[in-house]
C-alpha cells in the first residue's frame, strides 16, 4: 500500500510540474524573486537603522551620566572645602554607581557600535547582490523574449503554430466550401442546359431552343444585311437577284 500511495504522489507531482512548467512565466519568476531580494534588503537597512537609533539612546545616556558624575565630583570637592566630609563621601558614593552604570552603557555602546558595522557591511554586499541579480535579470528577460518572439516568427513561417494553424485551417475550410458552391453552381447549369430542370423564371433555354434562336437572330440579320446592300445600289432587294440569292445562300448556310 505505501508502494502504491507513492507511487500516485509521484503521478501526481509530475503531472503538476508539468503543469506548471506550462504556465511559469521565466520573467515572471525573475520579477518575483527580485522583489523579495529587495525586501530583504528592506529589512536589513531597517535592522541598521534600528542598531543606530538603539546606539544613539546609549550615548545620550552615556552623556547624560558623564555630566551628572562631573557634577557630583564637583559637588564633593565644594563639600570638603565646607568641611562636610559626609555630602563629600555620598557624592562620591554615588557617583560611583552611576559610573559601574556609565561602563554598563559603554560597553553596551561598543556591542551596538560592532552590530551596526556588521550590518552596514552585510547590507553593502546585499546591495551589490541585488544590483548584479537586477542586471542579470533584464538580460535573461531580453534574452527570454526574443528567443519568444523568433519562436513564434519561425513558427509562424512554417505554420506550426497554433494560430496559424488555426488560420490555415480556416483558409482549407473556405476553399473547400467555395468549390463545393462552384460545383453545386456549375452542376445546376448543366441541368437546366439539358432540360432536367426547369426555371421558375422563364429565362433559361435548353440547347435547341438556343439554337433556334441564333439561328432566327441570323436570317434578321441577313436580310437586314440585304435591305442596306440593296438602298446602297439604289434598287430593292427584289430588282437584284444577285443580291437576293446571295443572302439567301448566306442564310442556308448554318443550316448545313
Amino acid at each position: 500500500m505505501a508502494s502504491i500511495f507513492e507511487r500516485i504522489a509521484l503521478v501526481f507531482k509530475s503531472k503538476a510540474n508539468k503543469a506548471l512548467d506550462k504556465y511559469e512565466d521565466p520573467r515572471e519568476t525573475l520579477d518575483y524573486s527580485y522583489q523579495k531580494q529587495l525586501e530583504l534588503l528592506q529589512n536589513v537597512r531597517r535592522g541598521v537603522a534600528d542598531v543606530a537609533t538603539s546606539r544613539k539612546r546609549v550615548e545620550l545616556q552615556a552623556s547624560k551620566m558623564n555630566s551628572e558624575v562631573e557634577r557630583l565630583t564637583t559637588a564633593a570637592q565644594r563639600a570638603l572645602e565646607s568641611n562636610r566630609e559626609d555630602l563629600a563621601r555620598e557624592a562620591l558614593t554615588r557617583k560611583a554607581g552611576l559610573q559601574e552604570q556609565l561602563n554598563d552603557l559603554q560597553t553596551q555602546h561598543a556591542a551596538l557600535q560592532a552590530e551596526e558595522e556588521k550590518l552596514v557591511r552585510a547590507s553593502s554586499r546585499l546591495q551589490a547582490k541585488v544590483d548584479a541579480f537586477r542586471t542579470r535579470k533584464e538580460t535573461i528577460k531580453a534574452t527570454y523574449s526574443a528567443a519568444e518572439a523568433q519562436t513564434r516568427i519561425n513558427e509562424a513561417f512554417t505554420g506550426i503554430s497554433e494560430e496559424m494553424g488555426d488560420v490555415g485551417l480556416a483558409i482549407q475550410r473556405a476553399e473547400d466550401k467555395t468549390q463545393e458552391l462552384q460545383a453545386r453552381a456549375s452542376a445546376v447549369d448543366e441541368l437546366l442546359a439539358s432540360g432536367a430542370l426547369e426555371d421558375p423564371t422563364g429565362l433559361a433555354k435548353d440547347d435547341i431552343s438556343r439554337e433556334l434562336d441564333a439561328l432566327a437572330a441570323n436570317s434578321s440579320v441577313e436580310s437586314e444585311l440585304a435591305a442596306m446592300k440593296a438602298q446602297l445600289t439604289g434598287g430593292s432587294p427584289a430588282a437584284r437577284p444577285e443580291l437576293q440569292a446571295g443572302a439567301e445562300t448566306t442564310q442556308e448556310e448554318p443550316q448545313s
